[in-house]
């Protein structure tokens, strides 16, 4: 492709050094782990004109429907307006939800051109519904075509891409929706300074989540957005999700810095507009390469767990009725401190509780189902009262006034599979935490530390992944079969190769006791009666926050009123 021929949407003036090609000319590369590394790594950053042979060679080899319009499409449609100059105040359709063309450097009559290509994709993909990202995208890709044709080819392949198990634009508000929680149960897993500040300052995280693909693609300066963009058409969505997780750490890592990391509650509108700025404004203080370097840094689990994470989010929605865009629900509703009433906690510290657990009950109501204070202190009535329910919520407070307890992802009713012996159940999603004296939570180890894990494959997938030359990464968490329904086995343990039973002991009852966490000790321990308990101070399954591994006892043994509660649906 002759320069000229794709320079033509393009305002040089504003591109910087990115408008003098530099750098190697061609690429000559089969293996796909070596591509991923030199998309990485910027091998044709400097080259625009390599970047367009790139995407262009990208792009054609994207597994599409049987039937996808080409550029030949765009040009019958078009016809005699093709001729015409094309107008921006042509409204953009519904779908896009009010995201703008971004400039992007391009020229002014580009942001039209952009204009008329979304709006001929409209009328060829009627199934879209949703797909607030395609503006950034398409004005993206304009400056790597040589006309409004071959934007459209392009734009029309990625969206028309049926490769299993890949996606690369949300295109309902369903998928949209959901990947809004999925990124919300990706930040307080890998990102948890970051999502404890959102917390702190946001009224509803929620809100401020589902800004998260804006910030990618929408705010991000061309410099950075455009190596991204590098990156996401070689390794496909996960990288959005990557650069998004970054982007919240510097962040944060900025209003540390600035001494402006307020615990003040604001409207959440404020959070929004404040992070938006930040990151327009990132090339300040963050270089493209140092964006992707920590983007790159942050040890997720596989692309195959996000998978499963953003179905069972889906599956979430469905249940609920949500499948179309409706006014958000602040998780303070589901929360209302009028209605809400323990002896245990306040409204407040709830709310905090709900920060940490996964984003598809964030919107649940809490239900009490046993209170030691109502139901007596009797293990029997414990289990009688609870069985038939999950995820639930356990909460403790011992005579000292130490509070602290365990969200619990399983029903306690698969104790009795191990018949009269104590048998450990649950998933990598239980966690235990404390709320006095100090705030803290501790997950399940293998999160912060992969390595004790290796995922079970069968030969069939091992063959397959050197096949297509995936790395580990790609491959740590096969998908199980589940059950219509079944929202729970989100990080199994039976789905890992553990080298040690300890890593999986979430959850343990019997006729005499009630046991979080095992091990060299226990996370909770309660007796039959449910008035006495103890808290170990080493217990392997969960680990702070920080990394450390030995953890501090939740709460001194003594006596304790205990409280459980269920998280259901409002229909």
């Amino acid at each position: 492709m002759a320069e000229e021929e794709y320079g033509s949407f393009v305002d040089l003036n504003q591109m910087g050094d990115l408008a003098n090609s530099s750098g190697p000319t061609k690429v000559d590369c089969k293996d796909l782990k070596e591509f991923k590394q030199m998309a990485r790594q910027g091998y044709w950053a400097k080259n625009h004109k390599l970047r367009a042979q790139v995407y262009q060679q990208l792009i054609k080899a994207i597994p599409c429907r049987t039937v996808t319009p080409d550029a030949e499409v765009y040009r019958d449609i078009m016809g005699n307006a093709g001729k015409k100059k094309p107008s921006s105040h042509i409204p953009l359709p519904d779908f896009v939800d009010g995201s703008p063309v971004p400039r992007y450097c391009l020229k002014a009559e580009a942001v039209a051109s952009a204009h008329q290509i979304i709006n001929c994709v409209a009328g060829q993909f009627p199934d879209i519904s949703h797909c607030p990202s395609l503006p950034a995208v398409t004005s993206l890709l304009l400056h790597l075509s040589k006309d409004e044709a071959q934007c459209f080819e392009h734009i029309s392949r990625i969206l028309a891409c049926n490769e299993p198990g890949k996606r690369l634009l949300d295109q309902t508000f369903l998928a949209y929706e959901s990947s809004c929680m999925t990124f919300g149960d990706l930040a307080n897993k890998y990102c948890a300074a970051a999502h404890k500040l959102i917390v702190a300052t946001a009224q509803d995280v929620l809100e401020v989540y589902s800004d998260w693909q804006r910030w990618v693609l929408g705010d991000l300066p061309f410099s950075h957005v455009v190596r991204v963009l590098d990156v996401y058409l070689v390794e496909g969505y996960k990288v959005l999700y990557r650069v998004a997780i970054a982007l919240l750490k510097f962040y944060r890592k900025n209003k540390v810095q600035g001494g402006q990391a307020s615990q003040q509650q604001q409207d959440s509108d404020k959070v929004r507009a404040d992070i938006q700025a930040f990151v327009k404004g990132i090339a300040s203080t963050v270089t493209p390469d140092k964006l992707l370097e920590k983007a790159f840094s942050i040890r997720l689990f596989s692309r195959k767990e996000i998978t499963l994470l953003q179905l069972t989010n889906e599956k979430s929605l469905q249940q609920k009725g949500i499948t179309v865009k409706q006014k958000r629900r602040n998780v303070q509703l589901a929360l209302n401190p009028d209605t809400f009433s323990s002896e245990i906690v306040s409204a407040k510290e709830m709310r905090d509780i709900w920060s940490w657990i996964p984003e598809r009950f964030a919107l649940c109501q809490p239900q009490l189902l046993f209170t030691t204070s109502n139901h007596g202190c009797s293990l029997n009535r414990f289990y009688s009262h609870c069985e038939g329910y999950e995820p639930t919520l356990l909460l403790i407070r011992t005579t000292d006034g130490d509070v602290c307890g365990a969200f619990l992802s399983t029903d306690w009713e698969e104790r009795k599979r191990g018949g009269n012996k104590l048998s450990f159940f649950g998933t990598g999603e239980c966690f235990v935490f404390r709320l006095k004296p100090e705030m803290e939570r501790y997950e399940w180890v293998v999160i912060r530390h992969p390595e004790l894990a290796s995922s079970i494959k069968t030969q069939a997938q091992e063959d397959t992944a050197s096949s297509e030359g995936q790395d580990a990464e790609n491959n740590s968490l096969q998908q199980p079969e589940k059950p219509a329904g079944d929202l729970s086995p989100f990080l199994s343990a039976r789905h890992f190769n553990l080298n040690s039973k300890n890593t999986s002991m979430f959850m343990a009852g019997n006729f005499d006791s009630i046991i979080i966490g095992g091990g060299e000790g226990n996370a909770l321990y309660i007796d039959s009666e449910l008035n006495h308990g103890r808290s170990g101070s080493y217990f392997r399954p969960f680990q702070c926050e920080d990394g450390n591994k030995r953890s501090p006892k939740l709460c001194p043994a003594g006596e304790v009123l205990l409280g459980l509660y269920t998280l259901l649906v409002s229909v």
